[in-house]
């Protein structure tokens, strides 16, 4: 019987949930590129953006419980660190995070129709780790906008953990923090991959858990060692979620 209700979850991910996801995108990427010529600033493109991210999960049936809010104060140059447990954390981030941001993103989501349209357009930051030269120049446009004041989000992973456990940080998005002066929030995602596991369409209901942790100051640390302590932040809490589950 279980099997049964499992293929009709995989039709329902087909036949309405992933075609509706397109049009979410399609449309409200339109609207922001439209709005981007009346905001420089992006803020009215993150609001789109977070339209966009409630279409999503409310389509889903996907519920987003967030623990730490007031560890972050608007206004403050964040480096915002966070785990990559599958392609529906974009969304998951936008509701979660009560304040204005940016990602900055592998470059491959910069060729999406829509979606990269938008990304360029309101001021995210285009990585491209194929080429070191470009991807340096890239992190010193991320310093220099968490340096005026806004704050950046990052997978220091590099991307989606394909077996849930948390993979090594990469170094290339801390030097964000140590260059900028910005202090580094861990931000714990547990949950998502079993609303979407990565190469796959079959997009479940359920709850994901977003917990944002204690900032933690650059002043005096390495990347390296800045790396560490936020993984083994995001690990703790990481672990500790699902020995409580």
């Amino acid at each position: 019987m279980s099997g049964f209700w499992d293929r009709l979850s995989y039709a329902r991910s087909l036949l309405i949930t992933a075609p509706l996801i397109f049009l979410y995108t399609a449309v409200m990427g339109t609207i922001s590129i439209v709005i981007s010529i009346m905001d420089a600033r992006g803020r009215m493109q993150h609001a789109c953006s977070r339209i966009w991210s409630r279409l999503i999960l409310m389509t889903s049936r996907v519920r987003v419980r967030v623990v730490g809010v007031d560890n972050l104060k608007k206004g403050v140059p964040y480096v915002l660190c966070i785990n990559h447990q599958s392609h529906m954390d974009i969304p998951i981030v936008l509701v979660a995070l009560p304040i204005q941001f940016r990602f900055a993103a592998k470059k491959e989501l910069f060729r999406i129709p829509f979606l990269g349209w938008h990304l360029r357009r309101s001021g995210h930051v285009s990585i491209d780790r194929e080429n070191p030269r470009a991807a340096i120049k890239s992190l010193s446009k991320a310093a220099e906008a968490i340096r005026s004041g806004a704050p950046v989000v990052i997978f220091p992973e590099g991307g989606t953990s394909r077996d849930g456990s948390i993979k090594p940080f990469k170094g290339g998005g801390f030097m964000l923090a140590t260059r900028s002066g910005a202090e580094a929030v861990p931000v714990t995602i547990r949950g998502s991959r079993k609303i979407l596991a990565p190469k796959t369409y079959h997009v479940r209901g359920g709850v994901v858990d977003v917990t944002i942790g204690q900032p933690i100051p650059s002043n005096d640390l390495s990347t390296t060692d800045l790396a560490k302590r936020v993984r083994d932040e995001i690990v703790t809490t990481f672990s500790a979620a699902i020995k409580a589950s």
